[in-house]
């Protein structure tokens, strides 16, 4: 059995599913299910033995204790975080709970466990942090990608929690031994992704003919990596990863804000006609940017390839694509998300641009 947190997330979610769909072994699925935990999001998981669901925090140590003394996992795949850069803005103390004070809590625990296991079994064990090229800071348009290289220069309260845990993580090993592995992603997409980021926001407002807000001058430039493909991305680094290594995963993808809105508006202006006959195009506006709006950030994916035999199989052609078309064909699961909460949140946000 492998513990997943945060698996009813967008990522955790994707890849508990992918994960069951191609292994017989079992998940241990421990998820807070805050406004972006979504248990819809395991739908098909209903009735499975293969999948065990608890609804708990990652900072609850007697929570973690008993879980894993009782399951006995041979690896922890750690998705759990609050990661929305415009709420760590509104509100960066929920982020430095849950992402710093969260994940020392859940490395402590998984070390009392790990140190409890025969020699064999603990040799064998690997915590994997998922995390984000958010933390390498912003790159101007000339300079190289980021590489695993790279010194940590985070910009937003978010992407500073997510340093902090990084850092959390590398010291385990260093410190206590424990076998450590970390990915840092570039911007994920596709189903399942809840309607306050970008592609999901612009797809969902576009249907409902309400604006499409661009922060800026929608030239902010980020690498994009279909879900799936970080899905199998995280199963590669899990099974052949190096213990203590960093492995950047990324879609080869760059592409400005901008273009990503006009690509989503000329698919559903191919899949889903407007009833006027206009383009949504039209529906694009302009609003304030985001305080410290990091211009671009890009993803050197070399290593993971070279190292494991990894690279992504989705263009961003074919990964946008299935994205609107699932989200076309997912109306009832994007009204479910739309709780009184979310669109509250996208008031705040976005009331004053």
């Amino acid at each position: 059995m492998i513990l997943v947190t945060g698996g009813a997330g967008f990522i955790g979610a994707n890849f508990v599913l992918d994960w069951l769909a191609r292994s017989d072994e079992p998940v241990l699925n421990l998820d807070k299910l805050t406004y972006a935990g979504n248990l819809e999001n395991l739908a098909p998981l209903q009735g499975d033995a293969r999948h065990v669901f608890v609804q708990g925090d990652i900072g609850d140590a007697p929570l973690l204790e008993r879980l894993l003394a009782q399951h006995r996992p041979r690896a922890v795949v750690n998705f759990a975080a609050e990661s929305h850069v415009d709420r760590s803005i509104h509100g960066p103390e929920d982020f430095i709970q849950t992402n710093v004070v969260g994940t020392m809590r859940l490395l402590q625990g998984v070390r009392a466990y790990w140190q409890t296991l025969p020699e064999s079994e603990r040799a064998d064990f690997r915590f994997l942090h998922v995390s984000t090229d958010e933390v390498y800071g912003s790159l101007s348009p000339t300079d190289p990608a980021f590489t695993e290289n790279n010194k940590l220069e985070p910009n937003s309260p978010y992407s500073a929690s997510k340093a902090a845990s990084d850092h959390l993580v590398r010291a385990w090993l260093h410190t206590y031994g424990l076998p450590v592995l970390t990915t840092n992603c570039s911007n994920n997409y596709g189903p399942l992704h809840f309607p306050e980021k970008l592609i999901p926001l612009i797809i969902v407002n576009a249907l409902a003919g309400k604006p499409l807000p661009v922060y800026g001058d929608g030239l902010q430039v980020r690498d994009w990596l279909y879900v799936k493909d970080h899905c199998s991305a995280i199963r590669r680094v899990l099974a052949a990863g190096r213990v203590g290594e960093i492995y950047n995963v990324g879609g080869w993808n760059e592409k400005p804000n901008i273009e990503i809105v006009k690509t989503i508006c000329s698919l559903l202006d191919e899949l889903r006609p407007r009833s006027d006959g206009g383009s949504y195009q039209t529906q694009i506006t302009y609003v304030q940017d985001r305080p410290g709006h990091d211009r671009r950030y890009a993803i050197d994916a070399s290593k993971i390839e070279r190292e494991l035999g990894w690279k992504p199989a989705e263009t961003f052609a074919t990964g946008i694509r299935k994205t609107v078309q699932w989200y076309l064909e997912n109306q009832a699961w994007v009204t479910h998300v739309q709780s009184g909460a979310y669109r509250e949140w996208v008031q705040t946000n976005y009331a004053d641009r």
